[in-house]
């Protein structure tokens, strides 16, 4: 009903204004001349009806009668006549009779008289329009003086109609003649008020009103129903007439933001058929509350100007970029949408009041695509190739997404709450090295599908910045595991599938796991114990403990939580803990490890060592004596800073020179070198490595000594001589003599990637956790202490203002575009920004 009102409004509001407009041929014989008598006989009861009585002897009527007859079509069209009265010379009545009689017109409804005019306040047809409209409409347009009243009324209509509030700076001028025929249409939808107080109008908030101007608030009291707060307010920025009024209100009775499930192409609203342009805001469902309170933000913003749609990706196929997030559509025919990627809501702003700006944006976006490909073909100099060129290639792939929840500022602290374990991937949207890792992240979501009380969630903190900084995250991407949204644990290691789904498995068991019986122990060394990890290949480590040695194992339950995640730790400290460790040859405090696939015990003295000794020492425990090299173990063999003793073989190596190698490996306690072996068929790369160390690719297996860490000489073992223990100790024997001649000497220029951002090796370098790399938030930490999260997003965004005042025209600094928006640190230039896969 609602809308067939304001449909019918609508169209008799524009009927209205084109028969205004109609000049007014022949309108001096629409002018009914009538006798008193005939005129009070034909008074029709709620009509009203405009009256001059004259006398034909007075000739300073002339003026007035001319201004009479040309108003008559105008008010005729509001259903108000007009007549001129000839009175007798011998009529004495009340409205003949006296001299200062004929100097006024009346207004009559019915036989009612509702207001007597002046003749010199009718001077023209506005003001004869204005006045008789204004006297006619005395409930729908309230006149105020003072601001108590202008508030008083906006309070009564809180909760329940909008208001119009108009200043004009003389009453029966056109602006005031628009204002009354607006009330005459609209009169019953909105409440309109009237002023020509100057004063008031800067009250209401106007910084420097131009008060020789009329002017025009619409006033959102409908939405408001706090009494304290005041109705938002819109101005409308053209000049006072009827046309202008009609069109603003239609646009202040238009949705705030459209919801879009089309093709752009097709959406028709009404701003665009009043010739403004259409601004859609692209959203996704992972983001669409934060990104249906931007686009109410931006539409209040450009409330007049423009209008505003949430266009969702996930209803509409668009083939654009996925990394636009803002699209504006002309009302001129034939004029194609624009698809443009912007920072923040100022640009959007900016777009629709400046429209060179749009033209700039397609500009800049076209150079930095120019740009962009130069690099590519040229990104040996730029960046890290392999991850960007991976990243780049399978950019249209679609990620199956559907198992790992997006956390945003008002579900993330919630989620944490409620998930016993929390696994959350903070990454960026535009960055190569984290939408890889969004890849491996799927998989591992599919791994660990149905693992009860696990949750697997991600935060863009190109959307989100104030939940990663909150959360110190510092670099992307990062992965912190949440225990029942209290501690975390971030994870340092390789990005692999099989690394981080092992990572989370392994913490999701208490490290150290307290173990309470013999047979506990013995199951858990076995590998059977705890039974969820009985599918993964891991070394166990069990510390045991008599009651005499409590700062050791204190020590080792602090290794414990740092190693969290790394490796499993039983604790075994009953009282017959001396029977067990009598078993495998080892006294109070001891640690027996069984390494990964092995079936031996080995048996490990424990000395009075602090927490930070005994995680270095199962660092190294937890190396293999004679390690296959690969891209993910490197770097933890790097870190010991020592030679190379290398084995490169295209495949498996054979049964003798494993057996000799181990041999070699295992004869010296605390070895001076990493004696290790290189398969190019599981790590092509070796080939790259070979073609440095030799100027062709030579035969394999062949032995090599690298120091990396000193000078960088590259020796090569003889081959004609055999793979033996004794063969390659006397061979060192000649290198340490410098009796042996190198094949080569590595630079001694730093191997540094093109870009700092790309230093994967040193990212990889800190895989291996150290204290500081722990925990976080702690076991005991309140909810209370997390900053209060903002109703409206950012908790760095500000509240919409309420209303055009004061206040407000300090400027309220641009909200973050949410969803597909690229975003993190406000106009900040950053590399290129991918687009989420």
């Amino acid at each position: 009903m609602s809308a067939q009102k304001d449909s019918w409004v609508s169209s008799f509001s524009f009927l209205l204004f084109c028969a205004s407009s109609i000049p007014t041929w022949g309108s001096a014989r629409l002018l009914q001349e009538l006798s008193p008598q005939e005129y009070f006989s034909s008074l029709q009861a709620g009509r009203a009806s405009l009256a001059y009585f004259s006398h034909n002897v007075f000739p300073g009527a002339q003026p007035f009668l001319e201004q009479i007859e040309n108003s008559v079509e105008a008010l005729q069209d509001y259903g108000i006549s007009v007549v001129k009265v000839n009175c007798p010379k011998e009529d004495i009545s009340r409205y003949c009779g006296k001299e200062n009689a004929i100097r006024k017109a009346y207004l009559f409804r019915g036989n009612i008289l509702i207001r007597e005019f002046p003749t010199d306040a009718l001077f023209d047809v506005n003001s004869i329009v204005a006045n008789v409209l204004f006297a006619l409409l005395f409930n729908e347009v309230k006149y105020v003086e003072t601001l108590a009243d202008l508030q008083n009324i906006e309070n009564g209509l809180k909760g329940r109609s909008n208001m119009v509030f108009a200043y004009v700076p003389a009453t029966g001028t056109a602006e005031h003649r628009a204002v009354m025929e607006a009330a005459f249409v609209y009169g019953t939808v909105h409440q309109f008020v009237l002023t020509t107080e100057a004063t008031l109008l800067k009250d209401t908030g106007s910084d420097e009103p131009d008060v020789s101007s009329a002017q025009l608030l619409f006033c959102h009291c409908q939405r408001t129903t706090d009494l304290a707060q005041p109705c938002r307010r819109t101005a409308m920025e053209q000049a006072l007439t009827l046309l202008n009024i009609h069109r603003h209100l239609k646009l202040m009775g238009a949705p705030l933001v459209t919801e879009v499930a089309e093709d752009p192409e097709k959406v028709s609203t009404v701003h665009l058929q009043l010739g403004l342009p259409l601004v859609f805001i692209l959203s996704q469902k992972e983001t669409y509350e934060a990104d249906r309170r931007t686009a109410e933000f931006v539409a209040w913003q450009l409330l007049g100007k423009a209008g505003v749609a949430l266009l969702s990706r996930d209803l509409v196929d668009l083939n654009v970029l996925l990394r636009s997030n803002v699209a504006l559509k002309s009302p001129d025919e034939g004029v194609p949408i624009k698809y443009l990627v912007l920072e923040d809501t100022d640009e959007v702003i900016t777009l629709v009041e400046d429209k060179n700006k749009v033209e700039q944006i397609q500009e800049d976006e076209e150079e930095e695509e120019e740009d962009e490909g130069e690099k590519e073909n040229n990104n040996q100099d730029i960046q890290d190739d392999e991850v960007v060129e991976a990243v780049s290639r399978d950019k249209k792939r679609e990620l199956p997404l559907e198992q790992i929840l997006v956390l945003t500022e008002e579900s993330f602290y919630s989620a944490l709450s409620e998930a016993v374990q929390a696994v959350v991937l903070f990454y960026a949207s535009w960055e190569a090295v984290s939408l890889a890792m969004l890849r491996s992240y799927t998989e591992v979501a599919d791994h660990l599908k149905g693992t009860p009380g696990l949750l697997l969630s991600r935060v863009n903190c190109w959307d989100w910045p104030g939940i990663c900084t909150k959360e110190n995250v510092t670099q992307f991407p990062t992965i912190k595991i949440y225990e029942k949204g209290e501690r975390s644990v971030m994870y340092n290691g390789m990005w692999g599938t099989e690394e981080l789904t092992s990572f989370i498995m392994l913490s999701r068991v208490p490290c150290p796991l307290k173990l309470a019986t013999i047979e506990e122990a013995e199951g858990y060394l076995r590998g059977e114990f705890p039974s969820e990890l009985s599918s993964y290949h891991h070394t166990s480590l069990l510390g045991v403990f008599s009651t005499a040695t409590s700062e050791a194992r204190e020590a080792f339950e602090e290794a414990g939580n740092i190693l969290s995640g790394h490796v499993t730790m039983g604790m075994y400290f009953e009282d017959d803990a001396l029977a067990l460790s009598r078993k495998y040859l080892v006294s109070p405090p001891a640690l027996l490890l069984v390494r990964s696939g092995g079936q031996s015990v080995e048996g490990i003295a424990l000395s009075k060592q602090s927490a930070q000794d005994m995680v270095r020492m199962i660092r190294y425990e937890l190396l293999d004596v004679f390690p296959e090299i690969t891209v993910q173990n490197l770097p933890r063999y790097l870190q010991l800073r020592k030679p190379f003793l290398i084995l490169f073989s295209d495949g498996d190596i054979g049964q003798m020179e494993s057996k000799e190698m181990l041999k070699l490996a295992k004869g010296r306690p605390q070895q001076a070198f990493v004696a290790c072996w290189l398969n190019l068929k599981k790590t092509p790369v070796g080939r790259g490595v070979l073609r440095v160390y030799f100027a062709t690719m030579p035969s394999l297996p062949l032995l090599v000594w690298v120091n990396l860490h000193a000078g960088g000489q590259v020796f090569k073992f003889p081959s004609e001589q055999s793979i033996t223990e004794m063969n390659i100790l006397s061979w060192l024997e000649k290198l340490k003599a410098g009796l042996e001649i190198p094949i080569s000497t590595l630079s001694e220029e730093d191997w540094k990637p093109p870009l700092p951002a790309y230093d994967f090796l040193q990212m990889m370098e800190t895989a291996v956790p150290e204290l500081p790399l722990h925990a976080s938030r702690r076991r005991g930490d309140t909810p209370e202490q997390r900053p209060p999260k903002s109703p409206g997003g950012d908790a760095a965004i500000p509240e919409e203002p309420t209303q055009v005042t004061k206040t407000e025209k300090v400027g309220s600094p641009g909200r973050d575009l949410r969803g597909t928006a690229p975003r993190l640190a406000a106009r900040e230039k950053q590399g290129k920004r991918h687009s989420e896969l």
